[in-house]
């Protein structure tokens, strides 16, 4: 590798897609966001996103090494997009279509994957050889970290944390299940649960004022901030389901640390204080304080940089 070798990191999200030119040190020179167009044929997403990666290029395409691709619904063993839930498109090998308009090398995996491996190789988890990375968003993202190697399982789709069961639980999660950690922990399941609160309890609260469909974790977040007890008591409830499933965690894998990005995070000490306080408790004496919680910087895009990471050679 040069100094002047270039990789492209796309992080493909159920929204929007982020297109980053970046350096072999995980510097950005340039970045795009898009519109994902998921409820269209992934022809339309394409052109759009061939459009947006040629304007990126422009003086740098001579020196262009690589694209990288975090994708959701990925087999990192097969390399192929399945039929990704919420998305227009079916069983497709993305990484040749793209291929095949740039003639570059262009290598896909999972986007929670990506997320781990941009922390891993660039962000906050560069000490660490094995940890767990979470990411908190509409939905929890989650990825297992084996001495700095994915652990992809038998049929490469290892890690879904967001989908193993909370005790009792009957909430119905959009993949089918119920009782899913995702209904809990994700945007989603904070909205479902401060509504759940409010019909259990009678007292003033802020979060009255908003429906259903219009209360994000932001307007809890400020409101809890504010002092609003049904705002604080959202977070502690839904950091407590969090904790006691990742004591389950440090149970089976026993990491360095758990680590943690999304937008959900700059919920701060209301979700993860009692995170913590919930994990310790539920701790086989062996592993109790021995495992970091960690919160990602939200200075970049560590899916597109760890996307871009699998075409640089001393990452591979």
């Amino acid at each position: 590798m040069k100094k002047n070798d270039f990789y492209i990191g796309i992080d493909i999200g159920g929204t929007n897609t982020v297109i980053g030119l970046v350096d072999i040190k995980g510097n950005y020179l340039a970045q795009k966001t898009m519109p994902t167009y998921a409820h269209e044929p992934v022809d339309v997403f394409l052109a759009n996103m061939e459009n947006e990666i040629d304007r990126l290029l422009n003086s740098h395409k001579n020196d262009l090494k690589g694209i990288g691709i975090g994708a959701p619904s990925v087999n990192n063993k097969l390399g192929l997009v399945e039929s990704p839930k919420n998305f227009n498109w079916g069983r497709i090998d993305l990484a040749q279509m793209i291929s095949t308009k740039y003639q570059l090398p262009v290598k896909m995996i999972n986007d929670a994957d990506a997320a781990a491996l941009g922390e891993m190789y660039f962000g906050i988890a560069r000490d660490l050889q094995n940890f767990v990375h979470i990411t908190l968003g509409t939905g929890l993202g989650s990825s297992i970290i084996v001495n700095r190697k994915i652990l992809n399982g038998q049929s490469g789709f290892a890690g879904e944390l967001g989908h193993t069961k909370v005790h009792g639980s009957q909430r119905i999660c959009s993949c089918g299940k119920t009782g899913c950690l995702e209904t809990y922990v994700s945007a989603n399941g904070i909205r479902r649960t401060a509504f759940e609160l409010l019909c259990l309890e009678r007292e003033d609260s802020l979060l009255r004022d908003y429906p259903f469909n219009q209360l994000s974790p932001e307007i809890i977040t400020n409101l809890a901030l504010q002092g609003d007890r049904l705002a604080i008591e959202t977070y502690a409830y839904t950091g407590k389901i969090l904790g006691e499933k990742l004591a389950d965690v440090v149970a089976f894998l026993n990491p360095e640390a758990i680590v943690f990005s999304g937008g959900i995070t700059k919920a701060g000490d209301l979700l993860f204080e009692p995170a913590q306080k919930a994990m310790e408790q539920n701790l086989l004496p062996i592993h109790k304080n021995t495992v970091e919680i960690r919160i990602s910087r939200p200075d970049k895009n560590y899916a597109v940089l760890g996307s871009a990471a699998l075409l640089m050679e001393n990452n591979n």
